[in-house]
Parts: C-alpha cells; sequence; structure tokens
C-alpha cells in the first residue's frame, strides 16, 4: 500500500490518504498544521516523512510519516525568509532544500527525522525569487530555477552549497520556473518565459555549452518540463497550441515529435511520463483538463477521455510509483482526482470521503513521485 498526499488552498492546506487501488479514508489532519496556501508537498525518499512548502511563517512544515502525519517537527532554527513554492529531499534523503520569493532565494538544511542548522547560504546567491529546485541524480549538485537573469543558478551539493558554478554561457531568456536532470545526470533542462521557451545544456559539474535550440520551438511560455525515465526523450508543457511539445533526446534536441492527433484543450502546466515511460499525460486548462496519451518516440493516439473528468483546471499530474494509478491536483471540488491506469484511463476512484479544501495546487504518491506546485498561480505572484 501507498500514501498519497495533496498541497492545497485553505486550511488544513495538506491532506493525505491511504491509497490501494483507490482512496482510502483521509488520514487526520497534522495537530499542527501548515500556516497557508501550499504550493509544493514532497515525501522522503525511504517515505518515513513529509515536507510542505507553503506561504506564511514558517514556510516550510514537516513531518514524520508513517500512515498519517506525527508531530510536527520542530521549525527550522532560521526559517525561509518568506513564501515557498517549492521543496525537495536530497536523493539519499540527507538534505532538503526549499526555493522561495526573498533573499537568499534558495535555503537548505541537513534532514535527520527533522530540520538541522541552515546550511550557510550560497556564497553567490540566486538573483531572485525562486520557484522550483532540483537535486541530480547522484546527489552531488543542486539546481535553481528562477527570476532575474541568470535565471537558473547550481552549484556542487555535498552537505551544503559548494561555489557557485560558472553560469551558462548562454542564458536562459526569461524568468524560469521549472528545472530538471537528465536521468543520468548527464543533462539539465530549463523551462522558462520567452522564446526559445526551453534551455538545455550537458551537466558535468557545470554548465557545458548550451544544446542548439530545438528546431521547431515550444509556442509559448513553458511552466515544466521532463525527461522521460530512459532519457531518451523530453517534453514541454507550454502555453499556446499545442500545449505540449516532446522531442528525442540524445544529447540534445531531435526533430520535434508530430504534434498529438488530438491536443490538451489548453494552457498546460504539468507533464509526465509513467515510471515505465510507456505514457505520458499532461495537466491543463480547460475540459477535460488531463490528457494522456501512448508514448513510444512519440505520441500515439490520445486516450479516451475519464469517464469523470477532474472538476476544472488540473495544475498538477502525477503517475504512482508502480504505475497503476494516475492522480490529478485540480481547481474545483474534488480538488483531487484518481484513476487506475492501465494503458488509459479507468473508472474513476471514488472522491475521498474527506475532501482537500479548496485548489489542488500539487500531488504526490508516496514514497517518491512527482512533486507539484502551481506555476500559473505563482506567475501571479511574481511582483508579489
Amino acid at each position: 500500500m501507498s500514501d498519497i498526499a495533496v498541497a492545497h488552498n485553505n486550511s488544513p492546506f495538506v491532506t493525505a490518504y491511504p491509497w490501494s487501488s483507490g482512496f482510502g479514508t483521509k488520514y487526520t489532519n497534522p495537530g499542527t498544521l501548515p500556516t497557508n496556501t501550499s504550493n509544493g508537498v514532497a515525501f522522503s525518499p525511504d517515505g518515513n516523512d513529509i515536507a510542505v512548502a507553503h506561504f506564511s511563517s514558517p514556510f516550510v512544515t514537516a513531518y514524520p510519516w508513517s500512515s498519517g502525519f506525527g508531530t510536527k517537527y520542530t521549525n527550522p532554527g532560521t526559517l525561509p525568509p518568506s513564501f515557498s513554492f517549492g521543496v525537495a529531499f536530497s536523493p539519499d534523503g540527507n538534505d532538503i532544500a526549499v526555493a522561495h520569493r526573498n533573499s537568499p532565494n534558495v535555503t537548505a538544511y541537513p534532514w535527520s527525522s527533522g530540520f538541522g542548522t541552515k546550511y550557510t547560504n550560497p556564497g553567490t546567491l540566486p538573483t531572485n525569487n525562486s520557484f522550483g529546485v532540483a537535486f541530480s541524480p547522484d546527489g552531488n549538485d543542486i539546481a535553481v530555477a528562477h527570476v532575474s537573469s541568470p535565471f537558473v543558478t547550481a552549484y556542487p551539493w555535498s552537505s551544503g552549497f559548494g561555489t557557485k558554478y560558472t553560469n551558462p554561457g548562454t542564458l536562459p531568456t526569461n524568468n524560469s520556473f521549472g528545472v530538471a536532470f537528465s536521468p543520468d545526470g548527464n543533462d539539465i533542462a530549463v523551462a522558462h518565459v520567452s522564446s526559445p521557451f526551453v534551455t538545455a545544456y550537458p551537466w558535468s559539474s557545470g554548465f557545458g555549452t548550451k544544446y542548439t535550440n530545438p528546431s521547431t520551438l515550444p509556442t509559448n511560455n513553458s511552466f515544466g518540463v521532463a525527461f522521460s525515465p530512459d532519457g531518451n526523450d523530453i517534453a514541454v508543457a507550454h502555453i499556446s497550441s499545442p500545449f505540449v511539445t516532446a522531442y528525442p533526446w540524445s544529447s540534445g534536441f531531435g526533430t520535434k515529435y508530430t504534434n498529438p492527433g488530438t491536443l490538451p484543450a489548453n494552457n498546460s502546466f504539468g507533464v509526465a511520463f509513467s515510471p515505465d515511460g510507456n505514457d505520458i499525460a499532461v495537466a491543463h486548462d480547460s475540459s477535460p483538463n488531463v490528457t494522456a496519451y501512448p508514448w513510444s518516440s512519440g505520441f500515439g493516439t490520445k486516450y479516451t477521455n475519464p469517464g469523470t473528468l477532474p472538476a476544472n483546471t488540473g495544475y498538477g499530474v502525477a503517475f504512482s510509483p508502480d504505475g497503476n494509478d494516475i492522480a490529478v491536483a485540480h481547481v474545483s471540488s474534488p480538488f483531487v482526482t484518481a484513476y487506475p491506469w492501465s494503458s488509459g484511463f479507468g473508472t474513476k476512484y471514488t472522491n475521498p470521503g474527506t475532501l482537500p479544501t479548496n485548489h489542488g495546487n500539487g500531488v504526490a504518491f508516496s514514497p517518491q513521485s512527482a512533486s507539484g506546485f502551481n506555476p500559473a498561480f505563482a506567475h501571479r505572484r511574481l511582483l508579489l
């Protein structure tokens, strides 16, 4: 059995359920709740802890996890300074990093059943509000997607930030909302505003020379980027038709795959490959709010829409670690919707007996699957 957690607006701000081919009875709310709207949720790699990035002090809240929330861990001795948009555990589970508004724009701590003393800030900080943070697969590096040039900043990681890697020779062109390392850790990709909308580099203890832009670009601002599990493909969720764009990946972008025969219905905010790499799903604006396709070096014929759709705009989508289920965090009640997955959507699982209380911004299965945040919401917060 697994578990599923949703980061959302309105108290209790995070809601979790047992998961076994459907939602079990909602776990009791944490004894001490996150203090405001939650934008991201992540389970530790061993599944023994859960962390939430949110608005209002302390900006990150974490709990032991054992078939439910334990007593909240003591807040970090030094808090992130403002709204948090993303949270990530290192692959070995020994560290935790938070992307947030205001200097130092990224904050990290040792993790051992609770927050250790905050690591010293990087010697050179990200330059403005950060919306995404990712550790490399081997845990030796950390990258931050943020507002203001250079738009992506990376550091060696060894129980703390090393000296900032030299900025890429050619920068992303504008505010960045998502960053992802390839599964083998040899490449890094950034989803951002302004053409070319996605920028990628070789990665070997620092940025290599920017890969040539795709010959056919995504058509507008990009909010999500994902590599396929085998690292042979890359997909981008973005505004404007076709709303999702994908390419072969082999040390650079190949020729864009043909657009899906049936496109997502509107602006896309999240994209995820299934764990076996045989399917791809997109969370987006407008009915059906989630769209999925077979994947085999390109989009297959769109799977039939779910019989019962998510109720409104989809912001986050995640496959369960075994690939047998799929969940969507979305606007409007029930705020999270899930389905069996077997080369297509099964009959919607019964809604949770107790629903999340408002907009779902991110969804994650334990011990570790996607950790989402609401990029559209973050975009509205850029000038706050």
